[in-house]
């Protein structure tokens, strides 16, 4: 996983960063163009988190902040027990996030797909409050798998878009 790219990418698209954002939209359409331009009134200040406790971006803003981990892939599917890594990091964000009473944000990006490229999900953390509570019942969860692991399914995340445009007027 080419991870570091796409860290880059989503840490310009919630800041607003035009450039960014114009590359990463070149075959989206113009509803989904629409729901990325929204961030431009609502920027991210969005700092990139060190090592690889499971959290690649903070991203802030007034009331609303949340840790981002970025997965990447050319399959629709990501399964986290293909590295037992992935699992541990998951239930590490999971309690931090509940101890800090902040949402935790995985953003997949499918490589060599048209439109709407990125996708996010969260997690079940029990005691969110205000804004975050909002859009923790906004956000599709994690997916697990029969035998308990964690997995992202691409089709099953909201696009980036969507929620680009949602937190524009939860934040306003």
């Amino acid at each position: 996983m080419a991870v570091g790219k796409y860290e880059r990418e989503l840490r310009g698209i919630l800041s607003g960063d035009e450039e960014v954002i114009e590359g990463a939209t070149k075959t989206c359409s113009e509803s989904e163009l629409e729901g990325y331009q929204a961030i431009y009134d609502i920027p991210f200040l969005v700092v990139r988190a060190g090592g690889s406790l499971g959290i690649d971006l903070i991203a802030l803003r007034g009331e609303i902040s949340f840790p981002i981990e970025v997965k990447s892939s050319k399959k629709t599917v990501l399964y986290f027990r293909d590295e037992s890594r992935l699992s541990e990091q998951a239930e590490w964000m999971k309690e931090v996030c509940l101890d800090s009473n902040v949402l935790p944000i995985y953003a997949y990006r499918l490589k060599s797909q048209r439109g709407d490229k990125w996708r996010v999900y969260t997690m079940d953390v029990d005691g969110m409050e205000k804004k975050h509570k909002v859009l923790q019942r906004k956000i599709p969860y994690l997916q697990t798998t029969v035998h308990g692991n964690y997995k992202l399914e691409w089709d099953k995340g909201m696009p980036l878009n969507e929620l680009l445009s949602y937190l524009k007027h939860l934040i306003r």
